[in-house]
C-alpha cells in the first residue's frame, strides 16, 4: 500500500445526501444510483465517480452531508436541475486499493498520516474516487490535512 501527500483540485457535478454516520454504507450508494440513473441529464463531458463527505468530527457528531457525483474536467454552467457544482483545491494524504478493503484503507491512510505528523482538516470534505478494474473496483482516498 502506498500512501503520499499532494495538492489536488477538484470539480463535480453531484447530488447532496446527509443522514446518520452509521447509514453513510447503504446511502451513499443508492444516492449514487439515483445519480448514474440521471446521466442523460449531462451535457458535457464527465469522468470517474466520486464521493465527498462531512468528517465526524466528534463522538457527538452523529449526522453529517455528503455529495456523490462525477468528476468535470472545467467548470460546468448549466447544470442538472437538483444537482450542484462543486470545486475543492485542497492537501490530502492518499491512498488506493480495492474498494472491499475500505475501512482498513482508511484507518491505514490515518495511521501513516498521523506517524508522518500531518493534522488532519476537519472542516473539509473526505473525498473518495471510484476507478473499475479488472477484478471489481478500486477506490482512492483523499483524507484533507491542515498544510
Amino acid at each position: 500500500m502506498t500512501f503520499k501527500m499532494i495538492k489536488k483540485e477538484f470539480k463535480l457535478v453531484g447530488l447532496k445526501g446527509s443522514g446518520e454516520y452509521e447509514n453513510f454504507g447503504s446511502e451513499v450508494p443508492l444516492l449514487a444510483k439515483q445519480l448514474l440513473s440521471r446521466s442523460s441529464d449531462f451535457d458535457f463531458p464527465t469522468g470517474s465517480e466520486i464521493a465527498l463527505y462531512e468528517p465526524k468530527k466528534s463522538a457527538g457528531h452523529t449526522t453529517g452531508n455528503f455529495y456523490v457525483g462525477l468528476i468535470v474536467r472545467e467548470r460546468v454552467n448549466k447544470i442538472p436541475t437538483g444537482m450542484d457544482y462543486l470545486e475543492t483545491d485542497n492537501h490530502y494524504i492518499t491512498t488506493r486499493g480495492n474498494i472491499m478493503e475500505l475501512g482498513k484503507l482508511h484507518g491505514d491512510l490515518l495511521n501513516w498520516g498521523t506517524a508522518q505528523g500531518y493534522k488532519r482538516d476537519l472542516d473539509s470534505y473526505i473525498i473518495e474516487t471510484y476507478h473499475p478494474v479488472n477484478e471489481g473496483e478500486e477506490v482512492e482516498i483523499y483524507l484533507p490535512i491542515i498544510a
